[in-house]
């Protein structure tokens, strides 16, 4: 269980991304790179006696340098209009209020255990490059526009079903890692991101192969892809052949590229969709004339809650809890008390 425990600290720690330096007052956050792609860094311990509490969040506006106190029922609501579709199905959409209020509880817990400076005394902020997205009511109105009305009532109506409620796993909130849609089945949290744990497991999610823009293409020519690879591999040597600048080398079973061949070097398939952009590291590399043609599957590090494969779920009549042990296998949904 301990061995177990230090993978799972370590892995969030991973997922919340090496931090910028705000100013606590003025400026913004240095940009960074996103939080399936950092390096891990050390050993954070989670406090035997933090319990889990609906007390509000305080959040780093990053564009302000304030810290908002912000309750629990406002966070939830922003947090959903920041990351799912409002047009997606309630069940769906209550998922992801319980994930995202998942999320927030272990980070808060693992800022105060181990506090950061540059939160200047918040739990987590609304940067996404490093945590989940956050919208205040001033922002998702502008996000909404005319659609505010019919939108928030939707969200915040799913939200209110939940909000007790949070995903454990050992007596604690899980890692509720989630993107937009995985490639056919997500991805274990070992294979992203090198660490083991025990509900951030493949499971099948099919029906994202029919998702939009699911399969995607991107063309770099021969001086464009020069200088990605050498921007990001820093000493790197292609030589003249093209076609052996990018090569795939080993994928997973979830159509991950764990490792790939860049010029001389050994990089993994994430490595690979930082330098290049591209939506997801399970792709494929083709060679047209003097074009690389790079197909990509899925959206996003494909670890944890599929949202499109939680839509369709929803959209066959699944309901929240239902779609949250499919994507989070072997965990609990437990009510927060005062």
């Amino acid at each position: 269980m301990k061995k177990y425990l230090f993978s799972a600290l370590l892995l969030s720690l991973v997922i919340t991304a090496v931090p910028a330096l705000p100013v606590c007052l003025h400026g913004r956050a240095a940009a960074d790179s996103s939080p399936a792609e950092t390096a891990p860094v050390p050993e954070a311990e989670i406090s035997d006696d933090t319990a889990l509490s609906s007390e509000p969040y305080k959040v780093l506006d990053v564009s302000t340098g304030k810290v908002l106190i912000v309750p629990v029922r406002e966070y939830v609501i922003g947090a959903v209009c920041a990351e799912m579709p409002a047009n997606f199905g309630t069940e769906a959409l209550k998922a992801q209020a319980v994930a995202a209020h998942t999320y927030a509880e272990r980070q808060r817990t693992l800022a105060r255990s181990e506090p950061r400076a540059e939160l200047c005394g918040a739990d987590f902020s609304n940067d996404t490059s490093k945590y989940q997205g956050y919208f205040t009511d001033e922002k998702i109105r502008q996000y909404f526009g005319e659609n505010y009305d019919e939108y928030y009532r939707r969200i915040s109506a799913a939200a209110d079903e939940v909000l007790p409620y949070v995903i454990t796993y050992g007596d604690e909130p899980i890692i509720a890692a989630f993107h937009s849609m995985s490639s056919g089945m997500t991805e274990s949290a070992e294979n992203a991101w090198g660490a083991p744990v025990d509900y951030l497991v493949p499971v099948d999610s099919l029906s994202d192969t029919k998702a939009p823009k699911y399969e995607a293409e991107v063309r770099l020519g021969r001086e464009e892809l020069r200088d990605k690879l050498e921007a990001a591999f820093e000493g790197i040597h292609l030589g003249e052949d093209m076609t052996k600048w990018l090569t795939v080398a080993e994928i997973s079973d979830s159509g991950t590229v764990l490792t790939a061949r860049a010029g001389d070097r050994t990089v993994t398939g994430s490595d690979i969709r930082a330098a290049l952009g591209l939506r997801s590291a399970d792709f494929t590399v083709t060679y047209d004339d003097e074009q690389a043609v790079i197909t990509t599957r899925g959206f996003g590090h494909g670890v944890g809650m599929s949202q499109y494969g939680a839509n369709a779920m929803a959209s066959a009549g699944s309901t929240w809890r239902e779609i949250l042990a499919h994507y989070y296998p072997n965990c609990n949904i437990e009510e927060i008390s005062d």
